[in-house]
């Protein structure tokens, strides 16, 4: 098990999700992406090639752990041995960032390879917030939830999802990832405005930022349906909400390119993240907008 320093703070820049293949193109050049986030359950093994790799990219670029199989959401205990294994990966790598999924993913011992929805009640939100606690008490620090990508909207709902995640926030401490093409995709299939959306959003909260792509597809009556399925370059209506995102919040906020099928080469995925880079610059550095009243 290698020993780090005190991990270095994830730089307001650009990243990546790592991916073996790009280890040796990481390596000629770090300074090309600002850090890389991995999917913790990739790591969960002992040893052997994945770890000696990621360990040598750790030495030279901050590190973000992003869980995808904790099921926060599920309505029954979180695997106790999930979460140990996950609290290993971050005591052996000392990312600057741990997130998981406003979802679900398991039930009743049965594991689903999927990102599922929760309706948004008071005794969702009550057992989001214990699973959250668990998590935090079990690594020793803040972890950071992602707002997810949605497709239908449940009848049982009581409340609307950012007063859900507000609320979540509230009582856990937790920071927010915001994930813009999630928000655009959400707007689109659940016809509510991406703008409304985020100037209603905790802002204050976020701790890094997501972009991805998505596929364009339509339902039953035609209606445009978008799939977040992180396999193409991000769309330019994102970039546009991405700035829209940086103006509301004034500061800059570390940013994750996801590209996780399809996977192109390290250039594509650098390519991507210089522009965020250069969104970072410039939008950051400008006053933030004020919207007049109607009337």
């Amino acid at each position: 098990m290698s020993a780090f320093a005190c991990p270095p703070e994830i730089p307001a820049r650009a990243g990546v999700g790592y991916k073996l293949a790009h280890t040796g193109a990481i390596l000629d050049a770090p300074d090309r992406i600002g850090f890389v986030e991995i999917h913790a359950e990739n790591f969960m093994g002992d040893g052997g090639p994945p770890h000696h790799m990621l360990g040598a990219v750790r030495d030279r670029l901050p590190l973000s752990l992003h869980g995808v199989g904790l099921s926060i959401g599920a309505d029954g205990p979180l695997d106790a041995a999930h979460l140990a294994r996950l609290a290993a990966v971050a005591a052996r790598y000392e990312p600057g960032l741990v997130s998981e999924h406003l979802a679900w993913s398991s039930h009743g011992g049965a594991y689903y390879n999927d990102l599922l929805p929760l309706p948004y009640t008071a005794a969702t939100l009550a057992q989001v917030a214990d699973h959250i606690d668990e998590v935090q008490t079990a690594l020793g620090r803040t972890m950071l939830l992602e707002n997810p990508s949605s497709y239908l909207a449940f009848d049982a709902s009581t409340m609307d999802e950012l007063a859900f995640i507000k609320a979540v926030v509230a009582r856990t401490g937790c920071g927010l990832i915001l994930d813009v093409n999630n928000v655009f995709v959400s707007a689109t299939n659940l016809g509510f405005t991406p703008q409304d959306y985020i100037d209603a959003f905790p802002l204050a909260a976020v701790g890094e930022i997501h972009l991805a792509g998505h596929a364009e597809d339509a339902d039953a009556s035609g209606a445009p349906l978008l799939i977040d399925t992180h396999d193409r370059p991000v769309a330019s209506p994102v970039w546009a909400l991405y700035e829209a995102v940086l103006a509301r919040l004034g500061r800059p906020v570390p940013t994750l390119i996801e590209w996780d099928t399809d996977v192109p080469p390290f250039e594509t995925l650098a390519a991507e993240a210089a522009r965020a880079d250069r969104v970072l610059a410039s939008t950051v550095a400008a006053p933030a907008p004020t919207r007049r009243a109607a009337g």
